[in-house]
């Protein structure tokens, strides 16, 4: 029997953050008319990308956990055999109640939506809501096992008793002791993460499209760096590749970089992205993919910022797409990218008024709280449009994105900007009975405004916010990229003492604080810049309508802070959520600049189960909660701009601290929130479809059998030989997990 959406097993209930309610949000990510007006010649590009990306995806399973690969090919094969609604029938032959197999329908539907069995935001272990005896029941009952005992057999038992496991090592992601990382082999250290990124800075190699494994050899220890990339060692290397792939001594260790990691994948990613190239638009975009190409194939980062530069040159796409190893979120030391992939088509109407906002970003920077030297010599006017999403492969799909990640390309070339329409029509709808935390008296106001407040604050954040900002950078022939004789630091008033050296970036510098500081600095920028009447009336916003606006967004951002908890873990005192931990520092900064802004109250529910309201006096937001921001935001710019990673840590370490003081009581409040916490909504894809010289869009219903037909049906022609490929990677990788 369920029990409020955790199920009494082995004589014990399972904490309810570890399983996913029956219940739970899952919405169709609708692109079809977007997808009507693309011409013959887009929807062959937009296609090719999508496979490209698709397959590109699941890398994601090698980076999650040491399991996942063999739970991803365990349902695949089970699914293949049988549609949803026939395994419903054996279950029902087999004792399972409708709740048994709602839930493993739901756990399925997750470990695609997330591409593993931890989730994509909070970086939390799930298990399936159902004993463990009877989805082994339901396995060995299916057609898949029938047909393939032996195999399927094996499938289980190299993922079954992780799958449902929740020691404490293995409830979250992270470094030995702490979590579960492949990223990293299981003996690996912080220590040996920040050892590594020391060697990988001082011989310029990027940690983007890396993982490491350490073994020890005659008791000392030997550290390979793996790049991703189609061709292997034993083939010809170009020259800077070259100089990169042999043994290095550093600090009395031995490193070996070899490369060949993910090979089986991304040779069907290079594939599908040079079919993709024969139906581009323009020559940018072959020569983008050309970039990308080498890029996959040779394990090069430099041949992927290539890519990037001319990514960035082409200028409102209809199609629009980046691909590669990007956000670096997942990995417990902040370096290494997430393989990530999206296609979308341009949504004309939302982007018109996003091309007014980037039109006004100059004048807007002006009123950003640090001195004109902490700001880039030069704003490169990006491309900023909002797309309707056809693909996003990965463990999770966002609102917005600012890309690309590497610094120096940020700097002298520029980035761009995404709103993805369709996923902000569905991912922050709202039911008044579901909203938590918040006065009745908001309530009605919160639900009307949600939206256009947000689509506000991720333009702010992504254009404004992860687009500001000069980081002071010594090259290295010993040039500065800033004056050190006139630029002053406004917080101590003397000449700035610190700066990035060669091939130091903002990632390897700040490491695993550098995601959430990030965010939490374009966060603030989205708040400051809200209560500014011109970023208003650029989104048709004015009188009241504005001032709603603006009191809905920051309401959000101080719920948000309060939400946060649920991504906080009291027994390690970390976070596992750049995004979350950003918003609760805002809201720690809210609450501190005092004057009644902001107050949180303990409260009893009407089900006499503990509460909590989260206030804000919108009258205080101009004259207590501006200047607050203004302070605060004008630290965060100077200590990045710097690379004070001393004070950096210090000042967020402070504002993340998770404590039950009087009077906010943040522990407490955190059982609050998990105890009426909801779970996130998953999205259900398209796939394209070849029939003849024409592309079929073929969409699926919003729910979990929509998203586990949608997955059955991704990889039609190949699907049995991917699935021997995918875990012929995963065995390879065992070694360096030996508990699993």
């Amino acid at each position: 029997m369920l029990q409020s959406g955790a199920e009494l097993r082995f004589g014990a209930m399972v904490d309810s953050q570890y399983v996913l309610p029956n219940d739970i949000g899952i919405a169709t990510l609708d692109c079809t008319e977007a997808f009507k007006l693309l011409s013959p010649e887009e929807r062959l590009y937009a296609h090719y990308l999508s496979r490209a990306c698709w397959y590109g995806g699941l890398v994601v399973l090698l980076q999650t956990s040491p399991e996942a690969p063999a739970i991803y090919t365990l349902l695949s094969r089970i699914f293949r055999a049988q549609d949803p609604t026939q395994l419903w029938e054996l279950a029902h032959s087999l004792g399972l109640s409708d709740e048994e197999y709602q839930a493993f329908l739901v756990y399925s539907a997750a470990i695609y939506a997330n591409m593993g069995n931890y989730k994509s935001f909070g970086d939390t272990k799930f298990v399936p809501n159902l004993p463990k005896e009877k989805l082994k029941q339901l396995v060995w009952g299916s057609q898949a096992f029938v047909a393939h005992p032996k195999e399927m057999e094996a499938l289980w038992d190299s993922c079954g008793e992780r799958m449902f496991s929740l020691e404490s090592t293995q409830k979250h992601l992270g470094l030995r002791g702490e979590g579960v990382s492949t990223y990293f082999s299981a003996n690996c250290s912080m220590e040996d993460a920040k050892l590594a990124q020391d060697f990988l800075d001082s011989e310029n190699i990027s940690a983007y499209n890396t993982r490491l494994f350490k073994t020890e050899v005659d008791g000392e220890a030997v550290y390979e760096v793996r790049l991703a990339s189609v061709l292997s060692d034993d083939v010809e290397l170009d020259a800077e590749m070259s100089a990169k792939m042999k043994c290095f001594e550093f600090r009395g260790c031995k490193f070996t970089v070899t490369r060949g990691d993910y090979c089986l994948l991304l040779k069907r990613v290079v594939d599908n992205l040079q079919k993709a190239k024969q139906h581009a638009a323009n020559a940018t975009q072959a020569e983008m993919l050309k970039h990308y190409i080498a890029s996959f194939t040779q394990g090069s980062i430099k041949a992927h910022k290539e890519g990037s530069r001319c990514w960035i040159r082409d200028k409102g796409p209809i199609v629009e797409s980046y691909i590669g190893f990007i956000e670096s979120y997942r990995d417990p030391y902040g370096s290494r990218g997430e393989f990530e992939g999206f296609v979308a088509v341009v949504n004309k109407a939302m982007s018109a008024k996003f091309a007014r906002l980037v039109a006004a970003a100059e004048r807007l920077l002006e009123q950003l709280p640090w001195p004109r030297a902490f700001e880039k010599d030069a704003f490169l006017k990006p491309d900023f449009t909002s797309l309707d999403v056809l693909t996003f492969s990965g463990s999770g799909i966002p609102a917005g994105i600012n890309i690309p990640n590497y610094d120096d390309i940020r700097q002298t070339d520029g980035f761009k900007n995404v709103s993805l329409g369709n996923v902000l029509a569905v991912a922050y709808s709202t039911q008044k009975d579901k909203l938590t935390f918040l006065a009745e008296e908001d309530k009605d106001l919160y639900i009307k405004w949600k939206g256009p407040s947000f689509e506000v604050q991720v333009g702010l954040h992504e254009l404004l916010g992860h687009g500001s900002g000069k980081l002071f950078v010594q090259d290295d022939s010993g040039a500065f990229n800033f004056d050190r004789n006139v630029v002053i630091n406004p917080e101590t008033g003397e000449q700035i003492r610190s700066w990035y050296r060669g091939g130091e970036t903002w990632d390897s510098k700040f490491s695993s604080i550098a995601s959430t500081y990030e965010e939490c600095r374009a966060e603030c920028v989205g708040l400051y810049l809200c209560l500014n009447k011109e970023v208003l009336g650029i989104f048709e916003l004015k009188g009241d309508d504005a001032e709603d606006v603006i009191y809905i967004n920051w309401l959000n951002m101080v719920r948000a802070g309060l939400l946060a908890l649920e991504f906080y873990t009291p027994e390690s005192r970390t976070w596992r959520q750049a995004h979350m931990q950003a918003r609760f520092v805002i809201l720690r900064v809210l609450l501190e600049a005092g004057g009644g802004l902001v107050s949180l109250h303990h409260t009893t529910g009407a089900d006499g189960k503990p509460d909590a309201i989260v206030s804000l006096d919108r009258s205080k937001i101009l004259s207590v909660g501006k200047p607050a921001l203004e302070r605060f935001l004008c630290k965060l710019q100077v200590l990045k701009s710097t690379a004070d990673v001393v004070g950096g840590r210090a000042l967020y370490k402070a504002y993340s601290t998770v404590n039950d003081e009087e009077p906010e009581r943040f522990l407490s409040l955190r059982h609050t929130v998990l105890l009426r916490k909801e779970a996130r909504k998953m999205f259900v894809q398209a796939n394209t479809r070849l029939e003849g010289e024409d592309v079929i869009l073929v969409q699926y219903e919003g729910s979990a059998e929509g998203l586990v037909r949608s997955f059955r049906d991704r990889f039609p022609e190949d699907a049995e030989v991917l699935d021997q490929q995918l875990m012929e990677l995963a065995r390879a990788d065992a070694q360096y997990w030996p508990a699993c």
